[in-house]
């Protein structure tokens, strides 16, 4: 399961979808994509509003900046998160913290 925790500043991205084989997993696919055209539509507007962190298991967004075009991007990714979570409850998870 992928876990997404998210807070005022920073998204986190945990583990893998397995939802089927590693490379065939249309889940992780769509997550994937998800975030990356969301960070490469901000990072179009302003290169410095987004820090992208990757580890092994965890890619990490922190958002530098709140502006208008930023925040209407991350909200439209975590939407889109949302019905992937709708849809594949046993893959993806999404956890609101408090930072």
């Amino acid at each position: 399961m992928i876990k997404v925790e998210v807070t005022n500043n920073r998204i986190s991205f945990l583990g893998h979808a397995n939802y089927n084989d590693y490379g065939q997993d249309i889940v992780c696919a769509a997550i994937s994509a998800t975030m990356m055209t969301s960070v490469e539509a901000i990072a179009k507007f302003d290169i410095d509003a987004i820090t992208i962190i990757e580890s092994n298991d965890k890619v990490e967004l922190i958002q530098n900046k709140h502006d208008n075009i930023t925040n209407k991007l991350i909200n439209n990714m975590l939407d889109l998160l949302k019905e992937l979570e709708k849809k594949y409850p046993k893959n993806i998870k999404i956890i609101n913290k408090e930072e």
